[in-house]
């Protein structure tokens, strides 16, 4: 198994979730093949494929044969990019500077000229796609045509009709129908040889089929025009769905600048790499994420936060790409590569958020296994038992079960969850809040308790220095060097305020050794041979670091709101360092949206009682102080007895706690812990997010009860009036067809909702 590789495509033309179900169970019956995935909304088959197991040829002949396309992902349009580089090569021969060369044409929006020449690149970013249909009208589409086809021959069948007699112009409908019904009969004999014998292809050509042997030609021909305009429709709502993923791609432009030797030249931006000089003019966008070299200028990041206010940054500061430059030319060095930067990193999470089902989609992925086949039992005894038992008219009662298998295919049920979750990844992914998956949505929507970090999370995890006092006997410059000394080289929000003020005093940092982290304690280190320690008063009064003034001294900064360390020798204590990290500005408001939401929020923090204190009466909420990473856990661990938690910290040192929770969500601006380690990730830094999020995942789970209950609501109402006589087939198929479209048309709704706004 250890040569087992994970191969992906791009399967297009799926518009419900049984499209995907076919491909899955005919794929996963391959040999060789393992953990089939295929994702409806990012149209992906993933699946592990051993050496020696079928060829990757064959699984796209099975694919093909379902009727449907499929392209290999992660193929480098190298023709393409080439033909383009030797474009750019021969335009700028000679040299051209950024500032002579004219890009007056190039389109600051990040839809550039180049984007034709990549129109057959698939736009979620990971290879070709299939050009048959993709970017097509709903009429230049094979599925469109056929509409058109049926539609025509329905017409001409019933001009036929009046131009001749009713026994002519059943022979036309019934070649209509056969016509009409052949490439679906096609598709549902591939499913059959397949293993799948019941496919809403199958139940299709049954029933026009078997319309046409009860003498119902006509309405059999109006269903098979009326099951291809459904097949239609479902391909545009599956279309719509899909364009929010798909605009997070067109957010990075194409082409970028690239600078070499004093000259710039147009290349593939997907090309750049990583240590390269990119220019970026204002308007532009950024082609990749990277750190600014030259310049300063306000970067407008809502294309990838959606932070609406544009940003001032400056060299040496870190810049996503597709935000967009609004003011001066920067020069960029790019830091990732077009497969490695945020925006290719959030598609990702979107795409494989699929696979991570909520227990409503799995439910009903079960429920959907046997719906059909009683559905086809249902429909057998309607046909039989009331000829048989009571000599019922055989032509009325097939008609009536033929209608019954039309509404049998649970489409719209099993669609109605992915849909709506589709919808609100993508919503939330452009205002910056990502959770991954399904699972992570329906838990988010049932939290009612919040646990915060404090340091980072509720604060801007930059405090300041605010007092320093030194032991009588030792100077204050003496004092910071020591503490400078012990913290170099750690990256604790607390180490890095007291090396920046020791830079800003001109104190230069002693040389130490053997550094090493006590864990919620403090840090020792060796210098000029002795240890010396920096922690907590707590940890120092243990061991002796503290005398009775001190510890006294640093209640009173504590009681400000203040984090003291002290610092101290084995047994002689040399001073304490006061610091203060203010709330953000939003903490507060944040506080009062989870509350009058029915959530309970609570700050779980190492920091000392007093401090702790002073930050949650600041905020109106509880808190918990003192704690090591084990007792954040243990406390996220006891609140979860009590119903859905969710914790949210930087997703480094409240791993144990994160993972802990129903939902952990990290706070972080895109960096790789915050989009990786979690459930969830907030990109800008703000905790009114928090409250959003809760929102986004409440409405989501509220659009899913919605289409269940429209779902299965409509096929109730239609199975009853179709076996009480009713209804027709052409309805059946329009309660089919119908309540697919509807569902994905109300999940479409996500797209739109603004998690920011109470309701």
């Amino acid at each position: 198994m250890d040569n087992v590789e994970r191969r992906e495509w791009t399967v297009s033309g799926m518009d419900c979730a049984s499209c995907s179900a076919k491909v899955t169970k005919a794929v996963e019956r391959l040999p060789g093949v393992s953990d089939v995935k295929v994702a409806l909304m990012s149209e992906r088959l993933s699946l592990n494929l051993a050496p020696d197991g079928t060829a990757p040829e064959e699984i796209e002949t099975i694919v093909k044969r379902l009727g449907y396309g499929i392209t290999q992902r992660g193929v480098a349009p190298t023709a393409v990019a080439t033909e383009m580089e030797a474009q750019a090569e021969a335009h700028c021969h000679g040299g051209c500077c950024g500032q002579n060369h004219d890009h007056t044409k190039h389109d600051h929006a990040g839809h550039d000229h180049a984007s034709q020449d990549h129109a057959s690149h698939d736009p979620i970013g990971h290879g070709h796609v299939d050009p048959a249909d993709r970017g097509k009208r709903w009429y230049q589409t094979s599925k469109g045509r056929l509409v058109l086809f049926t539609g025509v021959l329905l017409g001409l069948a019933w001009v036929f009709e009046l131009l001749t007699s009713t026994a002519y112009g059943y022979w036309a409908f019934t070649v209509a129908c056969l016509i009409g019904v052949a490439p679906i009969a096609k598709r549902a004999f591939e499913a059959l040889r397949l293993g799948q014998p019941f496919t809403i292809e199958s139940l299709m050509t049954i029933a026009a089929v078997g319309a046409l042997f009860i003498g119902a030609a006509e309405e059999a021909a109006l269903v098979v025009f009326l099951f291809a305009v459904g097949e239609v429709l479902e391909g545009v709502a599956a279309g719509k769905a899909r364009d929010g993923i798909r605009a997070l791609a067109n957010l990075v432009p194409k082409i970028a600048l690239l600078e070499k030797d004093g000259k710039t030249k147009e290349i593939p931006a997907e090309r750049l790499a990583i240590g390269q000089t990119v220019l970026v003019r204002p308007g532009d966008r950024i082609p990749a994420d990277g750190e600014i070299a030259e310049g300063v200028s306000g970067i407008d990041e809502s294309p990838v936060t959606g932070e609406s206010v544009p940003i001032t940054r400056g060299p040496g500061e870190a810049v996503f790409a597709g935000s967009i430059n609004t003011e001066a030319a920067l020069r960029i060095t790019v830091t990732k590569t077009a497969a490695d930067n945020t925006i290719a990193r959030i598609i990702k999470l979107v795409e494989e958020a699929e696979e991570a089902r909520a227990p409503t989609e799995r439910f009903i992925d079960r429920f959907s296994r046997w719906y059909m086949p009683v559905i086809v039992a249902v429909a057998a005894l309607v046909v039989l038992v009331p000829p048989l038992a009571m000599g019922a008219d055989w032509d009325t009662w097939i008609y009536r079960g033929l209608a019954i298998l039309l509404i049998g295919c649970p489409c719209a049920l099993v669609i109605s969850v992915p849909a709506s979750i589709a919808s609100a990844l993508s919503s939330g992914a452009k205002k910056g809040l990502l959770m991954k998956g399904g699972a992570v949505i329906e838990a988010a929507a049932g939290i009612n308790r919040i646990a915060f970090d404090k340091t980072g999370t509720l604060t801007h995890g930059k405090p300041k220095v605010t007092d320093i006092v030194p032991a009588p006997d030792v100077a204050e410059p003496d004092l910071l060097a020591l503490a400078a000394g012990v913290e170099a080289g750690s990256s604790h929000p607390l180490a890095q305020a007291i090396l920046r003020h020791a830079e800003d005093a001109g104190i230069k940092a002693l040389p130490a050794s053997d550094a090493r982290a006590i864990v919620g304690k403090g840090v020792e280190a060796v210098i000029e041979g002795a240890t010396v320690w920096v922690s907590s008063p707590r940890h120092a009064q243990e061991v002796g670091g503290l005398h009775a003034e001190q510890a006294g001294q640093a209640e009173t900064l504590e009681g400000e709101g203040k984090t003291v360390v002290a610092v101290f020798r084995s047994g002689s204590p040399l001073g304490l360092i006061a610091l203060r990290d203010e709330p953000r500005d939003d903490a507060a408001e944040a506080m009062r949206q989870l509350t009058d939401m029915g959530i309970t929020p609570v700050i779980l923090t190492g920091d000392n009682p007093r401090t702790a204190e002073a930050i949650a009466a600041q905020l109106g909420t509880d808190y918990r102080a003192g704690m090591m990473p084990e007792d954040k856990q243990e406390a996220i661990r006891a609140m979860g007895k009590k119903g859905g938690v969710l914790m949210i910290g930087d997703g480094i040192n409240d791993a144990p706690a994160l993972k802990q929770a129903s939902v952990g969500v990290a706070m972080g601006s895109g960096t790789d812990v915050a989009l990786e380690t979690a459930d969830a990730a907030i990109l800008r830094d703000r905790v009114t997010d928090i409250p959003s999020l809760i929102r986004l995942a409440r409405a989501a789970m509220g659009n899913i009860h919605q289409n269940v209950t429209l779902a299965l609501g409509l096929k109730g109402v239609f199975l009853v009036t179709s076996i009480l006589g009713f209804t027709g087939l052409w309805i059946a198929i329009l309660a089919d067809t119908g309540a697919t479209v509807l569902v994905t048309l109300n999940a479409l709704r996500l797209l739109r909702f603004d998690p920011t706004r109470e309701s």
